[in-house]
């Protein structure tokens, strides 16, 4: 597995910060593992993917110099640094996707081999349009399919930073980091392991280290070493918004409660607050809170406060009734 060495101050200072570039490149991977057949098994994935994935498809049709950049670039165990340059606070798409940009040719191919695990570079790949290639890439995935919907994912970020800053007030930041994404948790004696991947160890104590957001269900690490600035990415709490999805309802609990109101229970697995359930719904906010009230007054719901946010989450009579419909509907399947 791979780890971070963390001092407490270093964990005491890190903080979340939201990058444009990052939900564009998990964008891009949920493009290319849903090329290569792999859908995805959140609705909401599935549903983005039929609307955007054939014009993606037909592009690397055309280009298929980019297209072995992709598969060279998003390796199985590692992707080509480059791709991932470390967030900086307040980065427009446009200054992040200008750094991928200026990456020196041969600093890209040599990036690239390493996603390769060693494999040979393929010819088409040895020129030094590769950095201009990348650029242009996560160019057309944020403007055909991140920038319409970018309004919304961003208040779903936002509104899962709020939830985890909860988190650590409530839990400490070992419960924040061990729910963060799947290979990353808290080992303990200053140790953060960040994936499942036997790479040797990183000492960052007085580092900075950022925690990113984004909304498709990937994740990665970036590091600038000369800067000493580290960050994780990974999944926030909801589905990925933007798509008009709803979330599963089983019908015997839509029929008790309403299909809006129980469409709100359902995604209260995790404390949300009324801005993320908006944007994630697509409900307004007058309705969302409507049913919040309802579900408050029914004991169903608890609420708690965080800094200027409201935070909801089942109660454990919620929870009861949630997994009493998800069971009818196994049973009967």
């Amino acid at each position: 597995m791979g780890w971070w060495q963390v001092n407490a101050d270093t964990l005491a200072g890190s903080r979340f910060l939201l990058s444009p570039l990052a939900e564009a490149f998990a964008s891009l991977q949920l493009l290319h593992r849903g090329a290569a057949g792999r859908l995805g098994a959140h609705p909401g994935e599935q549903a983005w993917l039929r609307t955007h994935l054939p014009a993606y498809r037909a592009l690397l049709a055309d280009d298929p110099v980019t297209a072995l950049l992709v598969r060279a670039g998003l390796g199985r165990d590692w992707i080509a640094d480059f791709l991932t340059p470390t967030p900086l606070d307040g980065e427009s798409f446009e200054e992040g996707v200008a750094r991928v940009r200026a990456t020196a040719p041969g600093e890209a191919r040599a990036h690239l081999r390493v996603s390769l695990g060693g494999r040979a570079l393929p010819a088409a790949l040895e020129g030094d349009d590769v950095p201009e290639r990348a650029a242009r890439l996560l160019e057309y995935v944020w403007g055909d399919a991140v920038r319409p919907y970018w309004d919304r994912r961003r208040r779903v970020l936002e509104a899962d930073v709020v939830a985890r800053t909860a988190q650590v007030s409530r839990g400490g930041w070992a419960a924040v980091l061990d729910a963060l994404r799947p290979g990353t948790r808290w080992l303990g004696e200053n140790r953060l392991q960040v994936n499942l991947h036997e790479y040797p160890p990183r000492e960052i104590s007085g580092a900075e280290l950022l925690f990113v957001p984004v909304t498709p269900r990937s994740g990665w690490v970036s590091w600038d070493e000369p800067a000493r600035r580290y960050a994780v990415v990974y999944p926030c709490a909801g589905a990925l918004a933007g798509t008009g999805e709803r979330a599963a309802v089983p019908a015997g609990l839509g029929a008790l409660l309403g299909g809006a109101r129980a469409q709100v229970l359902v995604l209260l697995d995790s404390p949300l607050s009324t801005t993320q359930l908006t944007a994630v719904t697509g409900q307004g906010l007058g309705s969302v809170g409507r049913h919040l009230k309802v579900l408050l007054d029914c004991g169903l719901v608890e609420r708690r406060r965080a800094g200027r946010s409201v935070l909801y989450s089942r109660t454990g009579a919620g929870q009861v009734l949630v997994e009493a419909a998800a069971g009818s509907v196994t049973a009967r399947d």
